[in-house]
This record gives C-alpha cells, sequence and structure tokens, in this order.
C-alpha cells in the first residue's frame, strides 16, 4: 500500500513570486495529473550540490508538501539540506530565474544553483 500521506508543515517555503512563475510553468507545459513540484539535491555543481526543481511524478521514499496549493515532492534524506530554504523567482534585467535561499548551505557559488554543506 502506498503512503499517500501529506505533511502539513514543509521544510521549504515559497514566494509569492516562485508560486506564480510555478503556475504559469504548470499551465504552459501542460505538466500531467498527478505530478507534483520536485525539489531536491543531486551530487555535481562548482561547489558539491546542485537543486533539483521540476515537475515529476511521486516517488517511492518522497514525502508530499502542500504549499499554496502547489503539491511538493522531497526525498526524505534531503530534508536535512533543504530545511528552511526559501525558493524565489527573480525577474531583472540582467538575471531571471528561481533562487534559492538556503541557511544550511556553508558555502554557495556565483551561479546561485549550487553549494556545500
Amino acid at each position: 500500500m502506498e503512503n499517500t500521506k501529506t505533511h502539513t508543515e514543509a521544510p521549504i517555503t515559497l514566494t509569492a513570486g516562485a508560486i506564480k512563475q510555478l503556475r504559469i510553468l504548470q499551465e504552459q507545459k501542460h505538466v500531467p495529473e498527478g505530478y507534483g513540484l520536485r525539489v531536491g539535491i543531486k551530487g555535481g555543481g562548482c561547489s558539491g550540490f546542485s537543486y533539483v526543481l521540476g515537475f515529476d511524478n511521486k516517488k517511492e521514499g518522497d514525502d508530499t508538501f502542500l504549499i499554496e496549493g502547489i503539491t511538493v515532492y522531497m526525498e526524505k534524506a534531503h530534508g536535512l539540506y533543504l530545511l528552511g530554504m526559501e525558493i524565489d523567482w527573480l525577474d531583472g534585467l540582467s538575471n531571471r530565474g528561481f533562487i534559492f535561499n538556503n541557511p544550511n548551505a556553508s558555502e554557495t557559488c556565483g551561479c546561485g544553483t549550487s553549494f556545500s554543506a
């Protein structure tokens, strides 16, 4: 039997700008029913870890969170590295994209998408 429990308190936050952009992307990319936003990390990048952010289906071992109507999937083991992180959307003239404000990062790279813990 699959565990479909949704946790009430997410370890991350999404700003209003990030939520708005994610909803636009869901609509533009025709994200399939049952998919959610995958937030995680993977080895690599300039500083050791890179962030994962994209729409995906639920996998075994994922925790599920609901943030402002957006289903978020995260591997349980990634919570340690992402606890307290804020994901924001930057829409400026010279920079545009998601930014990760992670209090667990001991060092970040200029690209803004990799860190070390």
